[in-house]
């Protein structure tokens, strides 16, 4: 993924000494991620589905949207070393992988994207109903799961679009429904808006609303049915992360559709810079799958009891049985 070849023949050649060392780092930081983050994205995002899956019936709305967002971090860990190897244009490409490859791999991340984003957002709008509503069941655990079960729906049907653009892009000047769309700005155009503006206004709305239902703390707020305590600091935290890591990735969007808008020719100092941009965010992105899973684990108050509960189910001896929850026990401590 991280080669300097693309800035041959240019034309500025006083840029070139810097390249090699952006190139060194981000080598060094790709491969980091994939020795230490994929695996722990792997790992977490299964053990938080596997631990909500095993007892649904104590699963509460939170713990819906991160199984959902567990999903997709799945999907992305799994497309991380082809994302990061792959390309045929790196200077240490693994292997290479054809145009169909190449627009089923961007497809699948901008779908994970979406997930992603939607989930934080949705999660945010419903613990706001659940503050400002107590018992009303409008942000129930079945209502949740039909909303992720949209969220899916809907990421596909936008990638959808995104994919004819791609498509285009590569497929013969000869076709006329293709000749007019031979750009991929207008795809990564539609994905700044309905994939990070849309979900990052819904967020703002719920923390704004969030925040004023915090202030008008009732005796109401110490019932055991409410949500616990832990869900608003997951709920920040998480929103922190998401947003944080995959900004970056919206960003170079938006800045490759500026200039292709304004008819810039992108070379030179821009096309180093939107390259080196473009890799260090598309890393962060992929790092999300990773993070969110380790702050549900440190964060949540219910973690600890469900992973008991799955421990205990585990086909194994007393004796193996015994040791593996003294283990857990003190993981957890």
């Amino acid at each position: 993924m991280w080669s300097c070849s693309p800035l041959n023949g240019t034309g500025r050649g006083e840029d070139q000494p810097l390249c090699p060392h952006f190139h060194l780092v981000l080598s060094t930081f790709s491969l980091l991620y994939l020795v230490v983050g994929v695996p722990v994205g792997l790992g977490y995002n299964a053990l938080l589905v596997l631990v909500n899956l095993q007892d649904q019936s104590s699963m509460t709305m939170p713990d819906v949207y991160f199984v959902n967002m567990a999903v997709a971090g799945l999907v992305l860990s799994t497309l991380a070393p082809a994302h990061l190897l792959g390309p045929s244009s790196s200077g240490w490409a693994l292997w290479g992988f054809s145009n169909e490859a190449h627009i089923t791999l961007l497809v699948l991340f901008d779908v994970c994207s979406l997930v992603t984003m939607y989930s934080t957002a949705l999660l945010s709008l419903d613990y706001y109903i659940e503050r400002a509503l107590p018992r009303t069941y409008m942000s129930s655990v079945y209502n949740s799961r039909h909303v992720c079960g949209f969220v899916w729906g809907g990421a596909l049907l936008t990638s959808f679009s995104s994919l004819l653009f791609y498509i285009c892009a590569h497929v013969a000047a000869r076709v006329v429904e293709c000749a007019k769309m031979q750009h991929t700005e207008a795809a990564d155009a539609i994905m700044v808006l309905i994939g990070y503006l849309v979900p990052g206004v819904a967020v703002l709305y719920a923390l704004v609303l969030i925040s004023r239902v915090h202030k008008e703390d009732t005796p109401l707020d110490q019932d055991s049915g409410r949500l616990d305590s832990s869900v608003h600091r997951l709920l920040v935290a998480t929103v922190c992360t998401q947003f944080g890591l995959w900004t970056p990735h919206y960003l170079t969007l938006l800045g490759h559709t500026s200039l292709a808008l304004r008819g810039e020719p992108v070379d030179g100092q821009h096309l180093a810079i939107l390259l080196f941009a473009k890799d260090v965010s598309r890393c962060l992105a992929f790092s999300s799958s990773s993070v969110t899973p380790l702050l549900y684990r440190y964060i949540s108050g219910s973690f600890p009891s469900k992973l008991r509960r799955l421990v205990k189910k585990m086909p194994c001896g007393r004796q193996g049985c015994s040791e593996d929850q003294a283990g857990v026990q003190q993981v957890l401590a």
